[in-house]
Protein backbone atom coordinates (compact mmCIF):
# COMPACT_ATOMS: atom_id res chain seq x y z
CA UNK A 1 0.00 0.00 0.00
CA UNK A 2 1.29 3.46 -0.84
CA UNK A 3 2.32 5.37 2.27
CA UNK A 4 0.74 8.67 1.14
CA UNK A 5 -2.58 6.89 0.66
CA UNK A 6 -2.43 5.45 4.19
CA UNK A 7 -1.48 8.85 5.59
CA UNK A 8 -4.45 10.49 3.83
CA UNK A 9 -6.85 7.89 5.24
CA UNK A 10 -5.38 8.23 8.73
CA UNK A 11 -5.63 12.02 8.54
CA UNK A 12 -9.31 11.92 7.57
CA UNK A 13 -10.25 9.52 10.38
CA UNK A 14 -8.26 11.51 12.95
CA UNK A 15 -9.75 14.85 11.84
CA UNK A 16 -13.23 13.37 11.94
CA UNK A 17 -12.83 11.88 15.41
CA UNK A 18 -11.34 15.14 16.73
CA UNK A 19 -14.31 17.12 15.35
CA UNK A 20 -16.78 14.61 16.84
CA UNK A 21 -15.21 15.08 20.29
CA UNK A 22 -15.15 18.88 19.98
CA UNK A 23 -18.78 18.90 18.79
CA UNK A 24 -19.85 16.79 21.75
CA UNK A 25 -18.45 19.36 24.16
CA UNK A 26 -19.85 22.39 22.30
CA UNK A 27 -23.24 20.96 21.33
CA UNK A 28 -24.40 18.96 24.33
CA UNK A 29 -26.76 21.69 25.65
CA UNK A 30 -28.35 22.75 22.31
CA UNK A 31 -28.61 19.08 21.33
CA UNK A 32 -30.67 18.37 24.46
CA UNK A 33 -32.77 21.48 23.75
CA UNK A 34 -33.41 20.36 20.15
CA UNK A 35 -34.36 16.80 21.18
CA UNK A 36 -36.65 18.11 23.92
CA UNK A 37 -38.36 20.56 21.57
CA UNK A 38 -38.98 17.83 18.99
CA UNK A 39 -40.27 15.45 21.68
CA UNK A 40 -42.63 18.11 23.05
CA UNK A 41 -43.79 18.86 19.51
CA UNK A 42 -44.71 15.22 18.93
CA UNK A 43 -46.36 14.91 22.37
CA UNK A 44 -48.56 17.90 21.52
CA UNK A 45 -49.69 16.26 18.27
CA UNK A 46 -47.64 18.52 16.02
CA UNK A 47 -45.06 17.68 13.36
CA UNK A 48 -41.45 18.13 12.34
CA UNK A 49 -40.59 19.47 8.90
CA UNK A 50 -37.02 19.44 7.66
CA UNK A 51 -35.11 20.54 4.61
CA UNK A 52 -31.65 20.71 3.05
CA UNK A 53 -29.84 20.75 -0.30
CA UNK A 54 -27.54 18.09 -1.79
CA UNK A 55 -25.99 16.01 1.00
CA UNK A 56 -28.16 17.89 3.47
CA UNK A 57 -31.25 16.83 1.47
CA UNK A 58 -30.16 13.23 1.94
CA UNK A 59 -29.73 13.88 5.68
CA UNK A 60 -33.18 15.51 5.77
CA UNK A 61 -34.75 12.42 4.22
CA UNK A 62 -32.76 10.09 6.48
CA UNK A 63 -33.92 12.04 9.56
CA UNK A 64 -37.60 11.88 8.58
CA UNK A 65 -37.31 8.17 7.77
CA UNK A 66 -35.80 7.38 11.19
CA UNK A 67 -38.67 9.21 12.91
CA UNK A 68 -41.54 7.90 10.79
CA UNK A 69 -40.14 4.37 10.71
CA UNK A 70 -38.01 3.70 13.73
CA UNK A 71 -34.54 4.42 14.98
CA UNK A 72 -33.92 1.64 17.51
CA UNK A 73 -37.21 1.00 19.33
CA UNK A 74 -40.55 -0.36 18.19
CA UNK A 75 -42.97 2.51 18.75
CA UNK A 76 -45.69 4.50 17.05
CA UNK A 77 -44.66 6.54 14.02
CA UNK A 78 -43.70 10.16 14.62
CA UNK A 79 -44.96 12.86 12.20
CA UNK A 80 -41.85 14.01 10.32
CA UNK A 81 -41.76 15.26 6.74
CA UNK A 82 -38.74 15.96 4.58
CA UNK A 83 -39.53 18.84 2.23
CA UNK A 84 -36.93 17.50 -0.21
CA UNK A 85 -38.91 14.47 -1.36
CA UNK A 86 -41.80 15.79 -3.46
CA UNK A 87 -40.20 16.24 -6.87
CA UNK A 88 -43.40 17.60 -8.43
CA UNK A 89 -43.66 20.34 -5.78
CA UNK A 90 -39.93 21.09 -5.95
CA UNK A 91 -39.89 21.42 -9.72
CA UNK A 92 -43.19 23.30 -9.99
CA UNK A 93 -42.22 25.79 -7.29
CA UNK A 94 -38.71 26.10 -8.71
CA UNK A 95 -40.10 26.72 -12.19
CA UNK A 96 -42.84 29.16 -11.15
CA UNK A 97 -41.19 31.01 -8.25
CA UNK A 98 -37.47 30.18 -8.43
CA UNK A 99 -35.30 27.71 -6.53
CA UNK A 100 -35.01 30.06 -3.53
CA UNK A 101 -38.68 29.37 -2.69
CA UNK A 102 -38.81 25.57 -3.03
CA UNK A 103 -38.92 25.10 0.75
CA UNK A 104 -40.59 28.32 1.92
CA UNK A 105 -43.69 27.66 -0.22
CA UNK A 106 -43.97 24.18 1.27
CA UNK A 107 -43.55 25.58 4.80
CA UNK A 108 -46.29 28.10 4.03
CA UNK A 109 -48.59 25.30 2.84
CA UNK A 110 -47.88 22.61 5.44
CA UNK A 111 -46.56 24.17 8.66
CA UNK A 112 -48.82 25.13 11.54
CA UNK A 113 -48.05 27.08 14.68
CA UNK A 114 -46.23 24.84 17.21
CA UNK A 115 -44.70 22.66 14.47
CA UNK A 116 -40.89 22.63 14.14
CA UNK A 117 -38.77 23.31 11.06
CA UNK A 118 -35.34 21.65 11.14
CA UNK A 119 -33.00 23.36 8.65
CA UNK A 120 -29.87 21.55 7.49
CA UNK A 121 -27.24 23.64 5.68
CA UNK A 122 -23.53 22.90 5.75
CA UNK A 123 -22.73 26.52 4.87
CA UNK A 124 -25.60 28.07 6.80
CA UNK A 125 -26.14 30.37 3.81
CA UNK A 126 -28.36 28.46 1.38
CA UNK A 127 -30.91 31.03 0.14
CA UNK A 128 -33.78 28.54 0.01
CA UNK A 129 -33.09 27.37 3.57
CA UNK A 130 -32.89 30.98 4.80
CA UNK A 131 -36.23 31.69 3.09
CA UNK A 132 -37.81 28.62 4.72
CA UNK A 133 -36.62 29.74 8.17
CA UNK A 134 -38.00 33.25 7.59
CA UNK A 135 -41.37 31.85 6.54
CA UNK A 136 -41.44 29.59 9.58
CA UNK A 137 -40.83 32.59 11.85
CA UNK A 138 -43.78 34.43 10.27
CA UNK A 139 -45.97 31.40 11.00
CA UNK A 140 -44.68 31.13 14.59
CA UNK A 141 -43.08 27.78 13.84
CA UNK A 142 -40.05 26.95 16.00
CA UNK A 143 -36.80 26.51 14.08
CA UNK A 144 -33.65 24.46 14.59
CA UNK A 145 -30.52 24.82 12.46
CA UNK A 146 -27.85 22.22 11.80
CA UNK A 147 -24.88 23.92 10.11
CA UNK A 148 -21.15 24.37 9.90
CA UNK A 149 -19.42 27.18 11.77
CA UNK A 150 -20.39 30.05 9.47
CA UNK A 151 -23.58 31.35 8.00
CA UNK A 152 -26.63 33.55 8.43
CA UNK A 153 -29.03 30.75 9.36
CA UNK A 154 -28.03 30.90 13.03
CA UNK A 155 -29.57 34.39 13.23
CA UNK A 156 -32.96 33.05 12.15
CA UNK A 157 -33.32 29.96 14.32
CA UNK A 158 -34.41 29.30 17.89
CA UNK A 159 -31.87 26.52 18.47
CA UNK A 160 -28.55 26.24 16.62
CA UNK A 161 -26.46 23.10 16.26
CA UNK A 162 -23.28 24.54 14.78
CA UNK A 163 -20.48 22.11 13.94
CA UNK A 164 -17.17 23.94 14.64
CA UNK A 165 -15.65 23.34 11.20
CA UNK A 166 -15.67 24.73 7.67
CA UNK A 167 -14.83 21.40 5.96
CA UNK A 168 -17.98 20.14 4.26
CA UNK A 169 -17.28 16.36 4.42
CA UNK A 170 -16.43 16.52 8.12
CA UNK A 171 -19.47 18.70 8.89
CA UNK A 172 -21.74 16.24 7.10
CA UNK A 173 -20.27 13.31 9.03
CA UNK A 174 -21.04 15.01 12.33
CA UNK A 175 -24.50 16.01 11.07
CA UNK A 176 -25.39 12.33 10.81
CA UNK A 177 -24.24 11.74 14.39
CA UNK A 178 -26.35 14.70 15.55
CA UNK A 179 -29.41 13.38 13.71
CA UNK A 180 -28.98 9.90 15.18
CA UNK A 181 -28.49 11.35 18.65
CA UNK A 182 -31.71 13.37 18.36
CA UNK A 183 -33.60 10.28 17.17
CA UNK A 184 -32.27 8.32 20.13
CA UNK A 185 -33.25 11.03 22.61
CA UNK A 186 -36.72 11.44 21.12
CA UNK A 187 -37.36 7.69 21.29
CA UNK A 188 -36.18 7.59 24.89
CA UNK A 189 -38.47 10.44 25.95
CA UNK A 190 -41.54 9.16 24.12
Amino acid sequence: MPKDQINKINKHFLESSKLIKLSLVKLRRPLIQAANLISQTFKAGNKLLNCGNGGSAAESQHFAAELVGRYLKERKAFPAISLTTDTSALTAIGNDYGFNKVFSRQVEAIAKQRDVLFCISTSGNSPNILAAAKTAKLLQVKTISLTGKSGKLKNLCDINLIIPSDKTPLIQEVHLIIIHTICDQVELSL
